[in-house]
């Protein structure tokens, strides 16, 4: 395992911060989850529901493989035993509000006076700086609203909607780890650790900073168009005779453009006038639109998958959830890996997605109970059974 010998403190809650310690952990590195009293709101997500699911895969997916703790900070001895864990970490990482962590003595100059080496790694809604850093931010608060990307997700006119959850968490999870590591590679070089932060809106603003680059540059930005009246009729969506969904993307501007209208059967529309330059396929793309709307619809999908692919085009079909889970492809690719269910037997659960051949975690472990690992990891770092007992009956621990 590649981060074998790294150990993490994962003070953290949610999404974003669970799945970048998650993420290190399937690397190989050693992760103790700490929680307080009550738990990871994750661990509630299904609560509510009128049928109790027996399972709580989202939280799984972002904690499996780790040991878990519940310390109650409040408490003097709680503090300190999170303090004391930080101590002997490589990584200290969380996404507790700056102003909590400095009451409780947790915050990052504090730590760094015990253990010079530690990475510092901090994940906020909106930044550590900046007028609004104080406020609370979630995925679709911070990433998915303010940055831009919901307004410019939605085709011009739509009225806003909700997304997928977890989108803006666990890409903010990626960059997490991005930044841990590079500052773990320069640690190597100079001895020291430092403070990386990341943040839900910043993430988002370069997840668009394609078209963002082009407001920043120019003031203005083309929105997202409805698909019977698109920029390219050929970069767009189409639906066959029997309701199966598929995207094409051009190469280029006019790439493969002999070679749809042949896939579509309507070579015929090559010499059309209204389409016969780049300029006049845009100035006529609703048009266009409609004409290969009416010729796919009257394919099914098999059918125009293997034109597609003979042609050797860019396509891709739109699946459902259903249909993700039964792809070759997509186990081929490395997106899923086993995940023990404490009964003795596996499911799968999505992988991190980043491949390392020859050492790919094959098996990860569960997720841990709440406190399952709490009296362990306590003997572990010094304390007597004494001492354990004195905090579980304090609420210290549990």
């Amino acid at each position: 395992m590649l981060l074998k010998g790294l150990k993490v403190v994962d003070f953290t809650a949610y999404i974003a911060g669970p799945g970048a310690a998650a993420i290190l952990g399937d690397w190989g590195a050693e992760v103790i989850k700490v929680e307080r009293p009550g738990g990871d709101n994750m661990r509630h997500v299904f609560a509510d529901l009128k049928n109790d699911l027996g399972a709580n895969p989202t939280f799984e997916l972002d904690n499996r493989g780790k040991r878990g703790v519940v310390l109650d900070i409040t408490k003097p001895a709680g503090r300190d035993a999170l303090a004391k864990l930080a101590e002997t970490a490589d990584v200290f990482l969380t996404n507790t509000r700056p102003a909590s962590l400095k009451k409780y003595g947790l915050d990052e100059p504090t730590l760094r006076k015990i253990n010079p080496r530690l990475v510092y790694a901090v994940i906020t809604g909106y930044g550590l700086e900046g007028p609004d850093a104080h406020l609370p931010g979630f995925d679709v608060t911070a990433f998915w609203a303010r940055s831009g990307i919901g307004y410019m997700t939605a085709p011009k006119g739509a009225e806003p909607f909700m997304r997928t959850s977890g989108m803006g968490d666990h890409s903010t999870s990626l960059a997490t780890v991005s930044a841990i590591l590079a500052a773990l590679y320069e640690r190597e070089k100079t001895g020291k650790g430092r403070l990386v932060q990341t943040s839900l809106l910043a993430t988002g603003v370069y997840l668009w900073g394609s078209d963002l680059a082009v407001q920043l540059k120019f003031g203005r930005v083309a929105s997202v168009r409805p698909r019977d009246n698109p920029i390219n009729a050929l970069a767009n969506h189409f639906k066959s005779a029997d309701d199966h969904w598929f995207v094409h993307n051009p190469r280029g501007g006019s790439g493969g453009w002999e070679a749809f209208l042949k896939v579509a059967g309507r070579p015929d529309l090559i010499t059309d006038e209204r389409f016969a330059s780049g300029k006049a396929r845009r100035a006529n793309a609703r048009e266009l639109a409609a004409e290969l709307d009416a010729a796919f619809a009257a394919m099914p999908m098999a059918e125009i998958a293997r034109r597609l692919d003979e042609a050797d085009l860019v396509w891709a079909p739109m699946q459902t959830p259903a249909e993700v889970d039964k792809d070759p492809q997509i186990a081929a690719a490395g997106a899923f890996v086993a995940v023990e269910d404490g009964q003795g037997g596996t499911y799968r659960s999505p992988a991190a997605p980043a491949r390392f051949p020859g050492a790919d975690a094959e098996v990860r472990p569960r997720a841990p109970r709440l406190g399952e690992h709490t009296r362990e990891v306590l003997l572990e770092m010094g304390y007597s059974e004494a001492d354990v007992e004195s905090m579980f009956s304090d609420g210290a621990a549990a």
